[in-house]
């Protein structure tokens, strides 16, 4: 049994729990809200580099007269445009979570 799944299992029974496992489950999510809040702003911050890399890199083609736009961003955008889907994830987390995938296991390797 996964962690997500012991504490999707914790809800279930609560009026059996004492006070005292309340509180436990209580603290276990909370440490698992900062792991999980921990991992996604070192995402973001990795996210932010990126951005920044790719936006000085775009900008330098420009000053050097290359076009900023190539026939390969034309098509993403096409096939963006073409889909539809709005109020859509473009990941599925619950598929995420079952695989096991995001657990924040690695989050401790980002310094």
């Amino acid at each position: 049994m996964t962690v997500h799944e012991e504490s999707d299992d914790a809800l279930l029974g609560l009026e059996h729990k004492s006070n005292e496992e309340l509180h436990t489950l209580l603290d276990d999510l909370y440490a698992e809200e900062q792991r999980v809040s921990y991992r996604r702003r070192v995402l973001h911050g990795k996210i932010d580099i990126l951005r920044a890399e790719l936006v000085g890199r775009l900008k330098a083609g420009r000053e050097a007269g290359r076009d900023v736009i190539s026939g390969h961003d034309v098509d993403r955008l096409i096939d963006i445009l073409a889909n539809d889907l709005r109020g859509v994830s473009r990941f599925d987390v619950a598929e995420e979570l079952a695989s096991g995938d995001f657990d924040g296991s690695d989050a401790d390797d980002e310094s």
